[in-house]
């Protein structure tokens, strides 16, 4: 039974939706018919190159400008009539090894301030993008979405902040707002610079560029990848099922190993150089192996072969990123 009408023709708003996941979900809601997709975006690891196709269309606004700000927004919501909410605003997990409070801060102001917009009456529905990394190393396997939230970094803290955040808004004020929990998404357009980059990107940009990859610890950390397209479509399908209040994880059935993934990585890539070996991170995650039995009783839920996303998203980086510097 669908709980929302329809997409199509809704003046919507994506927080972070120059960044890596959002830029996606900016294509696919013009692709569902939104009337307009408004972005804010500081651009901390989001491009405005993301967005090209989107700006294109006419259908597109970027803001230059930061969630966090409670009067950034409210000059957004007093020019456009915003209908949806999608709140894609983070900064990356590595961020918060450099700057933990406002790793913190950035997960729980920006869904603060969105609420309490919402309690004002200015948009009817909120989704909440929160992370696996709330739930910490696995206490149970699969991790279901009542597995106990254990976060181990001050991104992932601020992230169950978050959602407690989203949960209490609900129970107090009644508002139409849900959260969807992905685990790690992999695909085009995923940031490969520095030291915020993503496993998968800062392997491929290091290949290309003839530097060694590198392995923190022994690579016995497992993760549940995800190919952003598969993780945007649910995003798309939940909308009209998912109930207010609650939560649901967006994952698959494959659980790899950091170790194997960068024997893939140097495989697709043919390259048979050293491996340089670091440390550990202190608070990494061990293992994440999750549940998505309630995601498949709500929506028709496909999923890429993990071979295959690696195959298309290596493909890209190639293509895209070749001799960056």
């Amino acid at each position: 039974m669908m709980l929302r009408t329809p997409l199509a023709e809704k003046n919507i708003l994506v927080t972070g939706g120059a960044g890596f996941i959002g830029s996606h979900l900016v294509d696919r809601l013009l692709k569902e018919g939104a009337r307009e997709v408004v972005v804010i975006d500081n651009l901390f690891t989001g491009e405005e190159s993301n967005l090209e196709l989107a700006i294109k269309t006419g259908r597109t606004v970027l803001y230059r400008d930061d969630a966090e700000l409670s009067t950034s927004l409210e000059y957004i919501f007093d020019r456009h009539q915003i209908d949806v909410v999608f709140n894609c605003a983070t900064k990356a997990l590595n961020y918060s090894y450099l700057n933990p409070a406002n790793a913190f801060s950035t997960n729980v102001n920006v869904v603060l301030n969105l609420l309490e917009i919402q309690r004002k009456g200015l948009f009817k529905t909120f989704c909440h993008f929160s992370t696996s990394e709330v739930y910490g190393s696995a206490v149970y396997e699969p991790m279901d979405e009542a597995h106990p939230k254990n976060p181990t970094t001050t991104y992932a803290g601020g992230k169950a902040a978050a959602d407690h955040a989203v949960e209490c808004y609900v129970r107090m004020f009644d508002l139409d707002a849900y959260i969807i929990r992905p685990f790690n998404n992999y695909g085009p357009r995923q940031n490969y610079k520095g030291y915020l980059a993503g496993i998968i990107p800062i392997t491929a940009w290091r290949i290309l560029n003839r530097i060694a990859p590198e392995l923190h610890g022994e690579g016995f950390q497992s993760r549940d990848f995800i190919y952003v397209h598969d993780t945007v479509d649910a995003v798309i399908k939940l909308y009209d099922v998912m109930p207010k209040g609650e939560s649901v994880n967006i994952s698959t059935d494959n659980q790899i190993s950091i170790l194997n993934l960068l024997e893939k990585i140097c495989l697709e890539m043919d390259y048979h150089g050293e491996v340089i070996k670091k440390l550990e991170r202190k608070s990494d995650v061990l293992c994440h192996n999750a549940c998505n039995k309630k995601i498949q009783k709500l929506i028709d839920y496909s999923l890429t072969p993990f071979d295959q996303g690696l195959q298309e998203t290596l493909a890209w980086y190639q293509k895209t990123i070749k001799g960056t510097v």
